[in-house]
């Protein structure tokens, strides 16, 4: 069966199912959580600088290797048959090495410019969910190369619990790993209009842990236990001071993130002259 979740996904394995859930744990991905909001991280430091070196490395060598292929295309001299037969390796490498320089470029930037492990945040008692991410952490592959202009762009958004549904896709790394994201549906539809990292790569039944743990929180089930958080919920000072001030999130959100009724966050957003 496909995905209720239209276009569906590429390397999608399944939709996973909203509300209580007892496959579930914060792993060691919480950072905080009080009776308002949980912070969850989503990138690991010891992973995010394994990608960095392997996606540097490639940009780096590419960088040089390309302009020399097209060098040596350049001054090709056309004297026979094998010649000819040069020129059309060199130019099908060359595509190649364009193609996957283009593909690796967002990878480098969105490592290179996430910090203390990409948060996101998710209020319960206004049902908003908030991201200040990196333009480039997606799985989306086709950019406007101009973007690539930009490379520390961010995504900072507010989104509607109620319009984020979540889907499990291939992570496609030989080491068989699943990811998580959240598909951002128009309200009252199926139809998605954006996706969101949530959990990029975990293995086998742990990717879906966080998931269950997420929804459990949402709807005020105990089986979601904030005590379990990396910070205390009564340090909710030091886990802004280390994981939130200084990385540009806008003032309106961070005190949006305690905001405990609608009326409130109307009230925070007058305050701060939010577009609605």
């Amino acid at each position: 069966m496909p995905s209720k979740y239209r276009p569906q996904r590429f390397g999608w394995i399944g939709d996973l199912e909203k509300g209580k859930n007892y496959l579930t744990s914060p792993e060691d991905r919480l950072l905080y959580a009080n009776d308002n909001y949980c912070v969850f991280k989503r990138k690991i430091l010891s992973d995010q600088i394994f990608y960095l070196s392997i996606s540097s490395f490639l940009s780096i060598s590419l960088f040089f290797l390309i302009p020399m292929l097209i060098y040596d295309i350049a001054t090709l001299k056309f004297d026979g048959k094998d010649s000819k037969s040069i020129f059309i390796i060199l130019f099908v490498i060359l595509i190649c090495f364009i193609f996957i320089w283009y593909s690796i470029i967002p990878e480098f930037y969105q490592n290179l410019f996430t910090r203390r492990g990409s948060p996101i945040i998710f209020n319960r008692k206004t049902g908003k969910v908030y991201v200040n991410e990196s333009y480039f952490f997606s799985f989306r592959f086709w950019y406007n190369p101009l973007v690539f202009l930009h490379p520390n762009k961010r995504r900072i958004k507010e989104y509607d619990w109620a319009d984020l549904h979540g889907v499990a896709i291939h992570n496609y790394s030989p080491y068989s790993l699943v990811s998580d994201i959240l598909m951002v549906c128009k309200p009252g539809t199926n139809q998605t209009i954006d996706h969101i990292m949530f959990d990029p790569a975990r293995k086998g039944v742990g990717s879906h842990l966080i998931w269950g743990w997420v929804n459990n929180y949402m709807i005020f089930d105990k089986l979601a236990d904030p005590s379990r958080s990396i910070y205390p919920t009564d340090q909710e000072d030091k886990f802004k001071q280390k994981i939130i001030n200084g990385q540009g999130w806008p003032k309106w959100m961070i005190e949006a993130f305690n905001a405990t009724t609608q009326d409130e966050l109307t009230n925070i957003k007058q305050k701060y002259q939010v577009k609605q």
